[in-house]
This record gives structure tokens, C-alpha cells and sequence, in this order.
């Protein structure tokens, strides 16, 4: 797997993860659409440790500029 995120891709999808994660536990977003934000926190958050995303391969995709 080669790195295909940019930095400021992978903060964006910490922060949006954080926040998913603190609307479904604070129960703002209660049931079924809370815990689908939920998964999508904990892949956003995954796919920003390692840096890389698997849809960005499927369509083509890369934020992160060559050195």
C-alpha cells in the first residue's frame, strides 16, 4: 500500500471522525444512523493512520503530491 492522502486529508477525516463519534455518543444521532456514523468514524480515523484509502485506488484518486 503506497500512501495516496495528503496531510491535510487525513486532519480533515480525524476531525469529521471525532465529530460522528462525539454526535452518536452524546446521542444527538441516536439508532441505525448513529451507528452508521459511527463505522464511517472508525474508518475515516483508520484510513488516516495508515494514509492510505482504498476508494481513492478504485477511482483513480490521490491527494498526496509526489516528492
Amino acid at each position: 500500500m503506497k500512501v495516496n492522502m495528503s496531510s491535510a486529508d487525513r486532519i480533515i477525516r480525524v476531525i469529521i471522525a471525532v465529530i460522528f463519534a462525539a454526535l452518536y455518543f452524546t446521542g444527538t444521532v441516536p439508532g441505525t444512523l448513529g451507528l452508521v456514523l459511527t463505522i464511517v468514524a472508525v474508518v475515516f480515523l483508520l484510513t488516516s493512520l495508515i494514509g492510505f484509502c482504498p476508494l481513492y485506488t478504485i477511482f483513480g484518486m490521490r491527494t498526496k503530491k509526489d516528492a
